[in-house]
């Protein structure tokens, strides 16, 4: 349920609301818009007294929410989130480019990296410490070094970090290093993690999983939401289908359904959605033609090398190419490249 307050109501008006919602054994969650605030309310099994609530002063409507998942609704917030990462925006009309190596490797690798990817016009860098991997024996990250790695990336070039989580145990020291808490696409449905990503200050990607509906992926959003952390940037990094030519299949219909669905903004993987290093340039330009909010790329200097996903790796001429054309493209679509 939803409940609009009148434009003019003050603060104590809707304090008010959130007490009786309280009181009602519901969660309340106030949301100030820039001509009213609206107040969400879940927690509730069965319709909630809609007249007991409207005669309370300063509510304007109700509005009863048909969606399985509220707070991450569109019918809950009509207004287009935008992510503030100390500065650097998510969403709105900010398209948004993280770049940065699958795995960070060493200083010398993530600093070369982090200088090309500055010099295009990158504004995150991606790179991961901890690193969740099909066989046992691939290389699994530097861990704790990884992350000191990526703070003094930040330090040097001013780039926001973006870095996986990929359990309950060291969800707290990547919340120390990273700006955006990865939610990696195996762990999507991993509720105790999404609950305690949700009780962070941090910013949180989430990917899609592999075989997930988009009724599931916006749960899991709503799971984070749920325990107060409203800074949730979804992620759209391709499903497994029977197609053999792409590692995924990168599902571009599921960006404008979510914009339509959720007012979380969103952003795309064309690196893990194909898997192909040929391939991450043309969906790129397609990612920002259907309305991503961003994108995440993996750039290595020497992909060949790579102790991860190299084949699906850009080279960093390839990433200034990549940024050339979003800044053509981005125009045209009301949008602004950084």
């Amino acid at each position: 349920m939803l409940i609009v307050m009148e434009s003019n109501a003050t603060t104590k008006m809707v304090e008010k609301v959130c007490t009786e919602i309280e009181g009602m054994g519901l969660t309340a969650h106030p949301m100030p818009g820039a001509v009213r605030t609206a107040i969400g309310v879940t927690g509730n099994k069965a319709q909630v007294d809609s007249d007991r609530v409207l005669s309370l002063p300063g509510v304007k409507d109700i509005i009863h929410v048909t969606q399985s998942y509220k707070l991450v609704s569109r019918e809950f917030y009509p207004e287009d989130s935008i992510v503030d990462v100390d500065g650097v925006k998510v969403g709105g009309k900010n398209f948004v480019v993280m770049a940065g190596p699958c795995s960070v490797e060493s200083r010398d690798q993530c600093f070369t990296i982090a200088e090309h990817v500055t010099k295009a016009g990158a504004t995150i860098f991606r790179g991961g410490a901890y690193k969740p991997r099909t066989s046992p024996y691939s290389f699994q990250g530097l861990k704790e070094e990884g992350l000191e790695i990526l703070a003094a990336v930040r330090e040097e070039f001013n780039l926001k970090i973006v870095t996986e989580a990929i359990d309950t145990e060291v969800i707290d020291k990547v919340a120390q290093y990273a700006d955006i808490i990865q939610i990696g696409a195996r762990n999507m449905q991993n509720y105790s993690l999404l609950k305690k990503a949700g009780r962070t200050d941090r910013a949180i990607l989430l990917k899609r999983g592999m075989a997930a509906t988009l009724e599931e992926f916006l749960l899991a959003a709503e799971y984070i939401m749920s325990e107060g952390n409203r800074k949730v940037i979804l992620c759209e990094r391709g499903v497994r289908t029977f197609a053999d030519h792409t590692r995924n299949t990168l599902d571009l219909s599921a960006i404008p359904f979510v914009k339509r669905n959720s007012h979380l903004p969103i952003i795309s993987d064309p690196s893990h959605g194909t898997g192909r290093r040929d391939k991450v340039l043309p969906l790129s330009r397609a990612s920002l033609a259907v309305g991503a909010d961003g994108l995440m790329v993996e750039v290595h200097h020497d992909p060949a090398k790579a102790l991860s996903d190299g084949p699906q790796s850009i080279t960093p001429d390839m990433f200034e190419q990549l940024m050339n054309d979003m800044r053509k493209i981005a125009p045209v679509l009301d949008r602004t490249c950084s």
